[in-house]
C-alpha cells in the first residue's frame, strides 16, 4: 500500500493512487488517451465508473468480490482523475462516452457489464446510449439519466437546482485552486455533504475522505474534474449541446438497473425516479433508505449482491 501522505512531504503524484492489493495496475491506450486501470479476475467484464471527487478507490471493495464471482472486474481512473491523461480538453459527454467504448475495446472485449456511481453514472447512461452494442447490461448509482438532471435543475428550483447549487459553483474561473486549498478540504466537505449520515459517523470514513483528498491534489486533477460539469454548463446554450439533448432523447435497448440512496442530497431521489421512461429494455428501480451519494462505499455488500445479480440475470 502506497504511504499516505502526511504534513511536510512534498507535491502529491500520481503514484499516490497506486495502492496495492488484490488486483494489477496497468495502463491501456483508448480514444487518444491513456488511461490507468485496475483489475481482478477473468470471465466476462464488469467495468466500473467512480463519480465525483472520487477515483478508482471507489470500487476497491468491489473488485476481488466481483472477481470472486467469476468476472474480469476493471476500474479505471477517468480522463483527467488518479494516474489517467490529464488533457485540457475531452471533458464533453460525446468523448467521455467515446473513452469508455475505446476502453472496452481497447481491454480486448466486446461487450461489458456497465456499472457507473454518480458523474460516473451519467457518463454510464450516455455510454449506453451512444454504443449500445458495447454495453451488455447497465447498473447506475446515484445518478438520474442526464436528461431527467436536467430537467430537474430547470423545474425543481427548491429541489434539484438547490441540491445542485455546489457544483453550479464550478463554473467560477479557477475554481479548482479552491478545491485543491488547505489539502483538499473542500474534497471532504463535499464527501460528508453528500454521504449519508451512517456512513459519514463510520470509522472509515475519514481515511476514504483522506485518499480523495490526496488524489485530487494530483497536478491538473482538479481542473479535469471540474471541465466536465463545466461542459454541461455552457452545452445548453451550444448547438452540440442541442445535438446531445437529441441524442440521448432515444431509448435505452440496454438492461438496466438503477439504484438510488433515499438520503442522495446530489442527486435527488425524485429527479432520478423518472429515469424509466428513457428505458425500452427491462429496467429495475430500487431505493436504498438511510443511503447518501455513495452506495457502493455506503453499503458495499447491499450493492455487490445486486451488481452480481444483474450481471448473471
Amino acid at each position: 500500500m502506497s504511504e499516505r501522505r502526511g504534513a511536510g512531504r512534498g507535491p502529491v503524484d500520481e503514484s499516490c493512487v497506486l495502492t496495492d492489493g488484490p488486483w494489477n495496475h496497468r495502463f491501456v491506450g483508448a480514444n487518444g488517451s491513456r488511461f490507468h486501470v485496475v483489475e481482478a479476475g477473468s470471465g466476462p467484464l464488469v467495468l466500473f465508473l467512480h463519480g465525483f471527487p472520487e477515483f478508482w478507490w471507489a470500487w476497491h471493495d468491489m473488485l476481488p468480490a466481483v472477481a470472486d464471482a467469476g468476472y474480469r472486474a476493471v476500474a479505471v481512473d477517468l480522463r483527467g482523475y488518479g494516474a489517467s491523461d490529464k488533457p485540457p480538453r475531452g471533458y464533453d459527454g460525446y468523448t467521455l462516452a467515446a473513452d469508455v467504448a475505446g476502453l472496452i475495446r481497447a481491454l480486448g472485449e466486446r461487450s461489458a457489464v456497465l456499472v457507473g456511481s454518480g458523474s460516473g453514472g451519467l457518463i454510464a447512461w450516455t455510454t449506453a446510449a451512444f454504443h449500445p452494442k458495447l454495453v451488455r447490461r447497465l447498473v447506475v448509482l446515484a445518478a438520474p439519466h442526464p436528461l431527467r438532471l436536467r430537467a430537474g435543475i430547470f423545474a425543481d428550483p427548491r429541489g434539484q437546482f438547490a441540491a445542485a447549487t455546489p457544483t453550479l459553483k464550478f463554473q467560477i474561473p479557477r475554481y479548482e485552486h479552491l478545491l485543491t486549498r488547505d489539502d483538499a478540504a473542500l474534497v471532504g466537505y463535499f464527501l460528508r455533504r453528500w454521504g449519508g449520515p451512517n456512513w459519514v459517523a463510520s470509522a472509515g470514513f475519514d481515511e476514504y475522505a483522506a485518499r480523495c483528498r490526496e488524489a485530487m491534489q494530483i497536478p491538473q486533477a482538479a481542473f479535469c474534474a471540474l471541465e466536465g460539469y463545466r461542459w454541461a454548463f455552457r452545452s445548453v446554450l451550444r448547438l452540440h449541446g442541442y445535438r446531445f439533448v437529441r441524442l440521448m432523447q432515444e431509448p435505452l435497448v440496454t438492461p438496466t438497473l438503477q439504484l438510488h440512496g433515499g438520503r442522495d442530497q446530489a442527486s435527488l431521489p425524485r429527479t432520478a425516479q423518472g429515469s424509466s421512461r428513457y428505458v425500452t429494455a427491462p429496467y429495475e428501480w430500487r431505493l436504498l433508505d438511510d443511503t447518501g451519494h455513495f452506495p457502493h462505499v455506503e453499503v458495499p455488500d447491499l450493492v455487490l449482491g445486486e451488481v452480481l445479480r444483474w450481471a448473471k440475470s
